[in-house]
Formats: C-alpha cells, sequence, structure tokens
C-alpha cells in the first residue's frame, strides 16, 4: 500500500469528543491500535479546533476504545490493556 514505509493514522471525526482511528504501521500493515498515534491524534484535534482542551477524548480503534486528555501541557491516556497473542520462542 505504501512503497515506501510509512507509520499513519486515519481519523474520522464523530463529534466534539469522540474520534475514530485505524492505524497503518511500516513493517507490519494494519494493526490494532497505537497509543503514541492516538495521543497525537488527540493533541491534533485539539490543536485544530475539533476537540476541546482539558476533556476526555474517545478514540474509537479496531483494538478497543482508549480515553485521551490534552490539558495543554500533559497528554494523559486511559484504556485496557488486551493479550491478543501468546508464543514461545526456544532459544
Amino acid at each position: 500500500m505504501f512503497p515506501e514505509r510509512v507509520n499513519t493514522e486515519f481519523v474520522e471525526i464523530i463529534d466534539d469528543h469522540t474520534l475514530k482511528m485505524r492505524v497503518w504501521e511500516r513493517g507490519s500493515g494494519e494493526t490494532l491500535a497505537c497509543g503514541t498515534g492516538a495521543c497525537a491524534t488527540a493533541v491534533a484535534a485539539v490543536l485544530c479546533g475539533h476537540c476541546k482542551l482539558d476533556t476526555d477524548i474517545t478514540l474509537k480503534l479496531r483494538g478497543g476504545d482508549l480515553i485521551i486528555r490534552y490539558t495543554g501541557d500533559t497528554v494523559q491516556m486511559a484504556g485496557p490493556a488486551t493479550i491478543v497473542f501468546e508464543g514461545e520462542v526456544l532459544i
């Protein structure tokens, strides 16, 4: 899809406190979530006037919802941690 390889997020604005996001990571393709990408997306949404400063913003990802709050100084993220794979490596 991206011959030069890229990490990117695709975002749909649902309302002033809800965003829908999908994640594409170079080397992996589409992934279920990305915490740093979700934080960056929420900050960009606030700075562009789509969401409000210092309020909970729900980011809906394929792996589950994350709640992001950008205060202007800090970014806080809350959400579930889910095991999606288990394996063993023989050394």
